[in-house]
């Protein structure tokens, strides 16, 4: 059986308080050259946004890390991009599903 105590107020964080996590954080993903690169990233999502912003088929990110093996390992020869996108045109997606489910 365990017990536990009651934490002191020392111990409890506030609801605005930021923990952060003990070490440095983990990535394997390669650093921004610099602010202007992140800079022109978030550019180019803000400008697809606007441009369509009557689509609700896209996904568009920066920075992001892609794996397209289970154990793909990084190394000099391979760079995952800056940017991509996804376009899924949701209505192919859907019917092919319902033909699927209907067999």
């Amino acid at each position: 059986m365990t017990t536990t105590q009651p934490l002191s107020p020392s111990q409890t964080a506030r609801k605005d308080q930021i923990i952060f996590p003990k070490g440095e954080f983990w990535s394997d993903e390669p650093p921004l050259e610099s602010n202007l690169h992140l800079t022109q990233i978030i550019l180019l999502i803000k400008c697809l946004e606007w441009l369509w912003q009557d689509r609700e088929d896209y996904f568009a990110t920066g920075n992001l890390t892609i794996y397209y093996r289970p154990n793909q390992k990084k190394s000099e020869y391979f760079r995952g991009p800056d940017f991509f996108v996804v376009l899924l045109r949701l209505n192919n997606y859907l019917n092919r599903h319902r033909m699927n489910t209907l067999r």
